[in-house]
């Protein structure tokens, strides 16, 4: 049984051996692989340590450039600065040269008319340059005050305007109450007006484009009126069919308030012995008002006037025998006045004019209608309809 025993121990023995042998050869091999991995990271961080070295090289030399470069700048600012200075300085050299010329120079101011004067004489004489619109046998007579004042009534806005058709023989009233509107009230006469039922007795009217501001007139059974939402177009209604029958678009007009006090009326019609106008003012020639006189059949423009009177604080304007004249006031309201004039025929003058007041009442116009017939002037006072009774005096005879 030992002898057995003795046998089998190295065969139980020899595994062991085996796996330890096997074990030991495994751990050599990781031990290569670790040694293996590790070379390669600390020949990667070699890497990167020259690419950082390398980095920081181009770095330094870029600014090295950098810096150069801000020298030879700065070189060329310094040598800008002495060009502009030695520029300056020959500048200031001319200046004392020309100086000391021009007072060597006689003055030769005596002799020689400067271009502005003549360009102003050129103005003047336009100004005054006689009208193409001859005078009619009714114009004998020019403003000269205010002889009465007659408030019909109040009714309606604080701003419109009323007026009488200035057909011969016509009794008609028309009222346009507001800035804005595409109907108008008639009356057959001033009794029905002013009637306690008058709102009964008008007839509305309604018009087949709506009007703007209060510049517009009743001629022969026309209205001419300033097309609302328009800069400058004017419109010919026949009010008996309710029909546009002719239309034109005012040169010029447009770009401002007519009259500085009344806003709303970007152009102003007016009828008088001579028949149909426009005025408006131009801001290309400082905001003074601009006299246009038309064909009341077709609209045509026959004649343009640049006037002297300004737009600044004027209220309104109307013409009798082609002579406008322009009511002022104050923003406030007060006593509104004739202060500016313009003639056509170059008989009268602003200068010559003593200031017309209008009676006494601190309001103000937003409408002012002359009637040539009556020789009155129909006029919106703050809501109340007034008609100013005019005084007249002969004109002169001018040869």
């Amino acid at each position: 049984m030992s002898r057995m025993l003795l046998k089998l121990l190295p065969l139980l023995l020899l595994p062991l051996g085996t796996g330890q042998a096997q074990r030991t050869t495994q751990d050599v091999f990781m031990m290569q692989y670790f040694q293996r991995r590790l070379q390669e990271l600390e020949e990667r961080l070699n890497r990167c340590d020259q690419d950082l070295q390398s980095f920081n090289q181009k770095v330094y030399d870029m600014s090295s450039e950098m810096r150069g470069q801000l020298r030879s700048v700065n070189v060329l600012k310094s040598e800008i600065q002495g060009h502009v200075d030695n520029l300056a300085l020959r500048v200031d050299r001319v200046e004392r040269d020309v100086e000391y010329l021009q007072n060597k120079i006689p003055d030769s101011s005596d002799v020689e008319i400067a271009e502005s004067v003549i360009e102003q004489q050129v103005k003047e004489a336009q100004l005054k340059k006689k009208a193409a619109v001859t005078q009619g046998k009714d114009c004998s007579t020019h403003l000269s005050g205010i002889k009465s004042q007659k408030i019909v009534k109040k009714a309606g806005d604080l701003t419109g305007s009323w007026m009488k058709d200035s057909t011969k023989g016509s009794s008609r009233i028309y009222f346009f109450s507001g800035s804005r509107n595409s109907t108008l009230l008639e009356f057959v006469s001033l009794k029905a007006f002013t009637d306690t039922n008058w709102t009964r007795k008008a007839e509305i009217i309604s018009l087949p484009l709506p009007w703007q501001g209060t510049g517009h007139v009743v001629f022969n059974g026309f209205m001419y009126y300033h097309h609302a939402n328009t800069r400058n177009e004017v419109l010919k209604v026949h009010l008996l069919n309710r029909t546009v029958t002719d239309r034109m678009l005012l040169p010029g007009a447009g770009r401002m308030p007519t009259y500085g006090l009344s806003p709303h009326t970007l152009l102003d019609l007016a009828v008088d012995e001579l028949g149909l106008w426009a005025i408006h003012a131009d801001p290309d020639f400082g905001g003074n008002l601009v006299v246009t006189k038309l064909d009341s059949s077709s609209l045509a423009v026959e004649h343009t006037w640049d006037t002297n009177c300004k737009s600044h604080n004027a209220e309104g304007a109307f013409i009798i025998c082609g002579t406008m004249y322009v009511a002022y006031n104050s923003h406030s309201g007060g006593r509104s006045s004739v202060k500016c004039l313009f003639d056509i025929h170059d008989t009268l003058l602003t200068e010559e004019m003593p200031v017309i007041f209008f009676p006494k009442r601190y309001t103000s116009h937003s409408g002012m209608h002359y009637h040539p017939k009556e020789k009155q002037v129909y006029a919106w006072d703050d809501g109340y309809q007034t008609i100013y009774k005019l005084d007249t005096k002969r004109k002169l005879q001018v040869t």
